[in-house]
């Protein structure tokens, strides 16, 4: 491959800024370094994206809170004595939660959320999960993805929810859309166009903010016309998406509210910002999922006062709140869900930290949601309720997302989407 176009412009009118190598536009083609993927390749699976899209409709956003976090130090069970016998130097006092009824209450660190909590958009569900314990982190991140156990297809649930959607017939039009990363995940893995970008602005091609707009886009357009490949397929359709919706996004004015910038939030404010850019933007996507933080803790756990769990909590929830206010009328139809692989032990380990476990729970918040209040079956801590060690799981986590398509997209059909379920809904989502 060159590394420079055979289109130039004329020699008066040609700069340095102006011209561009094949290399550069397909970083931007292909997040080899400004972001921005609009191809990939999971296993036979070519995605390519589209670029427009139903607008006015529900969106979903994903929260992703890898790496297995700690369930019941999030929506803490401060009437089941066993937590406080498990848990000597962690557990946090019945006293210090936020948000509490007579079994449960939030972390502390989550009091920004309170008020979505008090007007009814914020509700929790625990002991949740995969219907069999995988204490792996990827094969169980690989299973709640794909949702669909048994299964030999390379195709996550979000992109068979996409695959359904109006906008699908005619190409798929950032239906599913991955922030804060270059690539895709599993969840977004098949046949339906998605895009993923690190931020939003790397949609646009460089050099642009000289009034050569018309001139960058009809000289990069020609030199990548030649070329038929999957190469320049992404490279024609990077460029399309700069011109249209990465020049929409660019319009969108600044938020008024203002996401934090500490070190723990920063994992989760820029691409919820990013997020409520797009969903006012109005480009017709159905879900945007994000990776928030690292929250695999085997060590350095800490009480209220200090160590990792409280740290991410704090960062999770300012932003969270923000991006919340940020929306607001826009809140009637945006729906937050969060997920993770698996919940932690039930039990400290001698380092301070929790193991790999199994019972979890998911937060609810948004559109929809019958918020105010715990969901799910509880089965309690006491030894004799334990699965080896961790907290049971009653309600499979496909059930908490199959409630959501069915009350904010009926049109997707759930056993498409997570197949060989039964569906039992818990009454979380209006």
């Amino acid at each position: 491959m060159t590394t420079t176009s055979d289109h130039r412009p004329d020699a008066d009118t040609c700069c340095d800024g102006f011209r561009t190598s094949r290399r550069s536009v397909l970083q931007g083609a292909l997040g080899l370094g400004t972001g921005m993927a609009v191809t990939q390749m999971f296993g036979d699976a070519l995605m390519q994206t589209s670029y427009a899209g139903v607008k006015g409709g529900n969106t979903l956003v994903v929260l992703s809170l890898r790496g297995g976090i700690d369930g019941l130090g999030m929506v803490v069970p401060h009437g089941d004595p066993g937590y406080y016998k498990a848990r000597p130097t962690t557990a946090i006092a019945k006293d210090q939660v936020v948000c509490a009824d007579a079994m449960f209450g939030l972390h502390p660190k989550m009091a920004p959320l309170k008020p979505f909590w008090a007007s009814g958009e914020l509700a929790a569900v625990h002991a949740v999960g995969l219907p069999v314990a995988n204490r792996s982190h990827f094969s169980a991140i690989e299973e709640i993805e794909d949702a669909a156990p048994g299964s030999d297809a390379r195709s996550g649930w979000i992109n068979r929810m996409i695959g359904m959607g109006p906008s699908s017939a005619n190409g798929g039009i950032l239906d599913a859309v991955q922030l804060g990363q270059p690539y895709a995940t599993t969840a977004l893995a098949g046949t339906h166009p998605v895009l993923a970008a690190s931020s939003l602005d790397d949609l646009k091609v460089p050099g642009l903010d000289s009034g050569n707009e018309t001139r960058r886009y009809n000289s990069l357009t020609t030199a990548w016309s030649q070329y038929t490949g999957a190469m320049g397929r992404a490279a024609g359709d990077a460029l399309t998406i700069s011109r249209t919706s990465g020049s929409t996004i660019a319009a969108v004015p600044a938020p008024t509210t203002a996401y934090p910038t500490a070190w723990n939030a920063d994992p989760f404010a820029e691409p919820l910002k990013s997020a409520a850019r797009l969903i006012r933007a109005d480009l017709g996507t159905d879900v945007i999922a994000i990776d928030a933080g690292s929250w695999d803790y085997h060590s350095g756990y800490g009480p209220v006062g200090w160590g990792s769990m409280q740290a991410s909590v704090d960062g999770f929830a300012q932003s969270l709140a923000a991006f919340l206010t940020d929306l607001g009328p826009l809140r009637s139809r945006v729906t937050v869900v969060t997920i993770s692989e698996f919940g932690r032990r039930v039990a400290e380990n001698g380092s301070g930290g929790f193991d790999h476990g199994w019972g979890n729970m998911m937060l609810l918040a948004g559109a929809g949601v019958k918020g105010g209040k715990y969901y799910g079956t509880w089965p309690g801590l006491d030894a004799n309720a334990l699965a080896e060690g961790d907290l049971k799981v009653t309600t499979d986590y496909r059930n908490v997302l199959g409630e959501i398509l069915t009350r904010r997209f009926p049109e997707r059909s759930l056993p498409t989407v997570f197949p060989d379920v039964t569906y039992r809904p818990l009454g979380a989502m209006a």
